[in-house]
């Protein structure tokens, strides 16, 4: 526990920035759009027959004239990206951040198991990637409550609920590389991030490599999706369960052999 409360101590000054940056700049666009919803209804059809433009950002599901659609196509790419660039530096300087700061002489002489001290620094970075969601979603909320317009409650609901997952993975997945690394990869961790995001962009366009949807944890999370479709995908929620949990525990056991400099 105290291994908890110091790590939560540590990164809250990165954990309040980037809560307060990804939120506010959603919460802006939200109450932009009373402002753009006129040229948005003129836009819409020509943004839904824009091709691959179209079907990439989900435009040719839902039109932008509406705040479903709007939120949907506009702001979530926001949310998600960022959410997910806050989670990958969370998790890959957990571990690393140790040796590179040679801190671990010290860490590794307490009476702690180091089982224990990754399952401590493993939930820290849980702990602030679901600070970060809750702390976005109730800006997103001041920005519907000030716009006098919200979406549907129940895909506005599992849209986050599947972010959340979505952080979690790539936060686990980025755990996962700082456990073999003796030096923080935020660079490696960042340039991730963007490519999961091409990954989900392409296999959208190029019907051959359909397929790497199953590999980019933003296909299941995609908002235009889940506000469409009123659901999410089984197979490939339980696919970034089985992600996160395998990340999670292939680092407790690669850090618990190695040898730490």
């Amino acid at each position: 526990m105290t291994i908890l409360k110091h790590e939560l101590k540590m990164n809250l000054k990165m954990l309040f920035i980037w809560t307060v940056c990804v939120g506010a700049s959603c919460l802006g666009c939200i109450l932009l759009f009373n402002g753009l919803k006129e040229s948005m209804e003129e836009m819409a059809s020509a943004y839904a027959e824009m091709g691959t433009f179209s079907t990439a950002l989900g435009l040719d599901k839902m039109s932008v004239s509406t705040m479903e659609g709007f939120y949907a196509t506009e702001v979530a790419i926001i949310f998600a990206i960022g959410g997910a660039m806050f989670a990958a530096m969370a998790g890959v300087i957990a571990l690393s951040k140790e040796e590179e700061g040679h801190t671990a002489e010290f860490l590794y002489t307490l009476p702690l198991c180091r089982i224990s001290i990754v399952f401590w620094k493993y939930l820290s970075v849980a702990v602030q990637i679901f600070l970060f969601n809750f702390g976005s979603f109730c800006l997103c909320a001041a920005g519907f409550a000030l716009a006098g317009e919200a979406p549907s409650e129940k895909e506005l609901l599992l849209f986050h609920g599947a972010q959340l997952l979505m952080h979690l993975e790539i936060g686990s997945v980025c755990f996962l590389i700082s456990s073999l690394s003796k030096r923080k990869q935020t660079g490696a961790a960042l340039g991730f991030v963007v490519l999961l995001y091409v990954v989900d962009l392409m296999c959208r366009i190029v019907p051959d490599i359909e397929n790497l949807k199953y590999v980019t944890p933003y296909y299941f999370s995609n908002a235009a999706d889940i506000f469409v479709k009123e659901s999410i995908d089984g197979t490939m929620l339980g696919s970034a369960f089985c992600v996160t949990i395998l990340a999670a525990a292939l680092a407790t056991v690669i850090y618990q052999k190695r040898d730490l400099s």
